[in-house]
């Protein structure tokens, strides 16, 4: 009750400008009342006692000190109440800020709201973006320990919608060549896409990433050539730039009809900072990737290499045994490949490789993999495969290399390849052990005359040559 009283004295829920005019109103108000009273009494005096000047005078003292003690309280009260409404709110917000540049702000510790002036606005504001850079720092650090770059993708779109209340949008990744691939949503047909679909394929055609600025069709319409026509939506696109270079495109899509285009949107503006937010992760995942990948992949052929078998090995055998299938391994050696080496020299011996990789890629599936194991020797892993299906498809790479004619500054060279196959788990539970077996398979390849392609057999498994 008291409270309420309190509230409604000091004018609390006003703005302060109206506070300290109904205050001097309030003080002037009782300095008039007492005024009218004191001259009320003095008449009344003198009418019914003929009251001497001391007794009026007295009289007039006592209501001016009635009155001095009334806007004295008033004072006192108004005095405390502003100090609890301007000064408290102040140090406590003038304490986070520093605390904010020290790097040791408690983004849980609220300005309390005590009134609803410019001061309890301001603490209100204040409140609002404490809880926002809480959230950025939040999203920064959550995406930083991430695994890899698709689930930061995932947690920015899943930061628009859930945070910001945008719905609909497309994030792009450009690539280091001409391309660029909708990364999130991850399913997207068609329908779903308002660009024309050249810029897929050619990147230079789409205005955010050749400029590096916003493109919005709400400011002006119709400026980009490559969204496509007649649809009731408005765009913005933000570009995403990494390493000084558009690395990615944002496109927020609104509905025509429903779009108030008074003002900046404010939810833009939030999106843009979750953007710079997440840039630096976004660069230093997409740098590891590159650095992974050019650790598991031969630099020469583009193929994988032994580390990422290493690496891999226990995921795919878990993976195969959980399917209850079987990897088909063949070990690929060309013949006689050093003789190129010293005939023609070393880059031809590399055009060799090249393409040899080349025909090997092409006669299996996109889902087998194909590895350079050293040297002039390649790895073919086809996964869940049928009994009897790895030796065709190796007579096939056989055939394949051995009509292949590859040109060479002197004219063609005509190669051939031996193959040696093993099947995991049918010919052993380890995994190693099979690729050892092909490679077994290979050595009997080799023995019996080349160009030919050899499965495994226990028989060939022996103490005294392996």
């Amino acid at each position: 009750m008291l409270n309420k009283f309190t509230r409604l004295i000091t004018f609390v829920d006003l703005p302060i400008k109206k506070k300290f005019t109904l205050f001097s109103l309030s003080v002037l108000f009782w300095f008039v009342v007492m005024f009218v009273i004191s001259i009320a009494a003095n008449i009344n005096i003198n009418n019914k006692t003929g009251g001497s000047v001391r007794e009026v005078t007295t009289l007039t003292f006592y209501i001016f000190t009635g009155v001095l003690l009334i806007a004295t309280a008033l004072l006192v009260i108004f005095t405390i109440s502003i100090s609890k409404a301007i000064a408290r709110p102040v140090n406590l917000i003038t304490g986070q800020i520093r605390a904010l540049g020290e790097g040791k702000v408690d983004f849980t510790k609220k300005i309390d709201i005590s009134s609803e002036d410019e001061i309890g606005a301001l603490s209100k504001s204040f409140n609002t973006l404490m809880d926002e850079i809480h959230d950025l720092n939040t999203f920064k650090k959550v995406i930083e320990e991430d695994d890899n770059i698709e689930d930061v993708y995932s947690r920015l779109g899943r930061a628009f919608s859930d945070k910001i209340g945008l719905n609909e949008f497309i994030i792009y990744e450009v690539s280091n060549g001409q391309k660029m691939r909708p990364v999130y949503p991850i399913i997207l047909n068609d329908k779903d896409i308002f660009c024309s679909e050249e810029i897929l394929h050619n990147c230079e055609l789409c205005k955010v990433k050749k400029t590096g600025h916003i493109i919005s069709s709400v400011e002006y319409p119709d400026i980009c050539r490559q969204f496509i026509p007649g649809l009731d939506k408005l765009h913005v696109c933000i570009p995403m730039i990494i390493g000084g270079k558009t690395g990615g495109v944002v496109q927020f899509l609104f509905d025509k009809k429903n779009y108030s285009v008074d003002g900046k949107d404010r939810r833009l503006f939030k999106a843009e900072r979750y953007i710079k937010e997440s840039l630096s992760v976004i660069e230093a995942k997409r740098l590891t990737n590159t650095l992974r990948e050019s650790a598991l992949k031969d630099s020469l052929t583009g193929l994988y290499n032994r580390r990422f078998l290493q690496e891999y090995t226990e995921t795919l055998v878990a993976g195969v045994l959980r399917r209850q299938k079987s990897v088909g391994l063949m070990m690929c050696d060309l013949d006689f490949f050093k003789q190129v080496n010293d005939f023609y020299g070393h880059n031809v011996g590399d055009s060799v490789l090249k393409e040899t990789s080349e025909i090997i890629k092409k006669c299996v599936r996109s889902s087998d993999l194909v590895i350079r194991f050293g040297g002039e020797e390649f790895l073919v892993l086809m996964l869940d495969i049928n009994a009897g299906e790895t030796v065709k498809v190796a007579d096939k790479i056989r055939d394949a290399v051995e009509k292949t004619k590859i040109k060479v500054s002197d004219g063609v060279i005509k190669k051939t390849i031996s193959l040696g196959v093993s099947e995991f788990p049918v010919d052993t539970e380890s995994f190693w052990q099979a690729i050892k077996f092909a490679d077994v398979a290979l050595y009997k390849a080799k023995e019996t005359g080349r160009n030919r392609v050899v499965r495994f057999h226990e028989t060939m498994w022996t103490a005294k040559e392996f």
